[in-house]
């Protein structure tokens, strides 16, 4: 069986990519990317040399449909595996456009080769942020209304209704995955973890936005790559999943873990004015992927949180590239 994963040189897809090819034989995976800033081959470097031709890379653009078409006719694919995207907020008040080339032309045109190719399945990785903000209590299902307060999150929603679309018309195979904010080794450095423990490392300040007070439910990329793995493999065409490891924080209280851990003074925090298009708490309810298809989160928080703490002090030349 033959996967191809969109978005792979970034830090969930490359995080799929060794999830797969180390857990299950004997797949083959081919990763496209066209490493705008967020994608970085060094988050594949060593793919080659531990998989061998179980893993290729070619250098794509999503919303280039005769790229796209090329790289599919050269296997036959179970399916085409979503995660490329424009993702970081605070980019997309400055420039949507690229947004939406990304993140809504990018889905539809991978959509439709997949059906022109005779790709089995197709699954769009979406994000929690297509719902709005949630209120102080209660958790968002996939049921409810899509609200998006960004522009990334507009973009996202979007290429979620396509993709939605391409199964009531067509009949096509699709599943979607929404989750929570992802931690882990190899994020790229300007997310709010990387970036923290970097300014922290050299004695800089810490800025957080709007005093710290927003929620976020915080899940281990590895968790997410296994949900999506089972979502691939046991979802149910035309269905959503959210996927949630139930851990909900204050960017305040991550903060200062950060610093504790790392033996710095919480002086180093500086506030600053909360970003435009910024949500008070996202939760999202996954019971439905943890009843229909068993999936449920390895990872405990405070030690994995303090894990990934140490991965990027070991591996600082990452968090200053």
């Amino acid at each position: 069986m033959r996967l191809l994963v969109s978005g792979g040189c970034g830090f969930i897809g490359s995080h799929f990519i060794r999830y797969v090819l180390e857990h299950y034989q004997p797949e083959a995976i081919t990763n496209i990317d066209a490493l705008t800033y967020a994608g970085s081959l060094s988050t594949t470097a060593t793919f080659s040399s531990e998989f061998g031709d179980r893993y290729e890379f070619f250098c794509v653009d999503i919303a280039d449909s005769k790229q796209v078409s090329r790289v599919l006719a050269k296997h036959s694919y179970f399916a085409v595996i979503n995660f490329a995207a424009e993702s970081q907020v605070g980019r997309n008040v400055i420039n949507f456009e690229n947004f939406v080339r990304s993140n809504v032309v990018g889905a539809v045109t991978l959509l439709d080769a997949a059906r022109q190719n005779g790709v089995k399945r197709f699954v769009q990785i979406s994000t929690d942020e297509v719902y709005g903000a949630q209120g102080p209590t209660g958790r968002f299902t996939e049921t409810a209304a899509l609200n998006p307060s960004s522009p990334y999150a507009a973009s996202k929603a979007a290429a979620e209704l396509a993709v939605l679309a391409a199964h009531k018309t067509y009949g096509q195979d699709v599943v979607i995955t929404r989750s929570s904010n992802n931690y882990g080794p190899f994020q790229f450095p300007d997310k709010l973890i990387p970036l923290m423990i970097a300014q922290a490392l050299a004695d800089q300040p810490l800025p957080v936005r709007g005093g710290g007070s927003q929620v976020r439910d915080w899940i281990h990329v590895e968790d997410h790559c296994a949900a999506v793995f089972d979502v691939l493999m046991k979802g149910h065409a035309g269905e959503i999943y959210n996927v949630s490891a139930d851990n909900e924080r204050r960017t305040i209280d991550l903060v200062r873990v950060i610093l504790t851990r790392l033996g710095k003074s919480e002086n180093l925090i500086q506030f600053v004015a909360d970003r435009r298009g910024d949500d008070a708490r996202y939760a999202i309810d996954a019971n439905k992927l943890r009843s229909t298809i068993g999936w449920k989160p390895l990872k405990d928080f405070d030690l994995a949180f303090a894990e990934t703490i140490d991965w990027y002090r070991q591996n600082r030349s990452w968090i200053t590239q």
